[in-house]
Formats: C-alpha cells, sequence, structure tokens
C-alpha cells in the first residue's frame, strides 16, 4: 500500500513538474512566447497578427501586431524569468498557459491592460474585461484608433 502512495505521488509530482515552464521567453508574436524550444500561447488573449495593420488617432495605418510584439518583447525584457502554467494544448499543439514575469505580473493582464491585445471572452470567460474596460477608457494601444479585432482579422472579416 505504502509503495502504491509513494509511485502515486512520485507520478503526481513529475506531472505537476511538466505542467509549467520557466525560463527566458523570446517573442513570436504578440500572444505567443517561447520558452526551450515550446511555444506559449497565451490563455484568453488575443493579439494582432504580424502582418496585422490598425489605424492611431489621427487615421494613419501601422503595424499593430509588429507593435504588440515589440512591446511584449520590452515588457518581459524588464523582470526574468517567466513561467508559464500549463492549461491545454491548442488545436496547433501549443502549450496554452498562463505566463508570469518573476515579479509577479501577468504578461496576458498586462498586455490586454495596455491595448496590445484583446481579451478573448471565448476562452477567458471575461477574465480580462476590466483590463480591456481600462485601455478602452484611456486609449490605449489598439484602443487610440480603429482596429479590427483579431479573430475576425484572421477570418478574413474586415
Amino acid at each position: 500500500m505504502r509503495l502504491s502512495i509513494f509511485v502515486a505521488a512520485l507520478f503526481v509530482s513529475a506531472s505537476a513538474h511538466a505542467q509549467s515552464l520557466v525560463g527566458r521567453a523570446s517573442v513570436i508574436d504578440g500572444d505567443t512566447i517561447e520558452i526551450a524550444g515550446e511555444r506559449i500561447r497565451l490563455r484568453g488573449v488575443d493579439a494582432p497578427e504580424s502582418g496585422q495593420r490598425c489605424q492611431d488617432k489621427s487615421g494613419r495605418e501601422y503595424r499593430c501586431g509588429q507593435v504588440a510584439a515589440n512591446a511584449l518583447d520590452a515588457f518581459l525584457a524588464q523582470s526574468r524569468p517567466v513561467s508559464c502554467s500549463f492549461v491545454e494544448r491548442d488545436r496547433y499543439r501549443r502549450f496554452v498557459g498562463d505566463c508570469y514575469r518573476a515579479d509577479g505580473k501577468s504578461v496576458a493582464a498586462w498586455m490586454v491592460r495596455n491595448g496590445h491585445a484583446l481579451d478573448w471572452p471565448r476562452y477567458s470567460r471575461g477574465a480580462y474585461a476590466a483590463d480591456q474596460s481600462e485601455a478602452r477608457r484611456v486609449g490605449a494601444g489598439m484602443w487610440q484608433g480603429r482596429f479590427v479585432e483579431p479573430w475576425e482579422w484572421r477570418r478574413g472579416a474586415w
């Protein structure tokens, strides 16, 4: 009996360890990073695609996807390493997780609060709705002008 409890505890411990990643993150785009060769999609948010364009407050187009990726890179560089806890695998087999900088700040919440990503209620259940409301209120990031939601942009519905 003791042996089976030990083996079960060992399995749970190994599984829990495999369910998180910690390390120096490389930015793939505004909602995807990579740690030690593993691509990690930030859970519950969607950032503009690399080639996506938005309009600023003057109506001029800018590459909001590139701006989002650069903002994420600068944010992560301020406090390393990044730790991500596993939530699920997406249809592309990417690790989907909740990620935090070494200082404990949520990566996804920061991206939404600064207008570089949107709360994606389909996956977040509104977890970042307050952050998005604040970004909209102050005109942060994409909220300064006009944009198409990234999930709509990918569908070509623009």
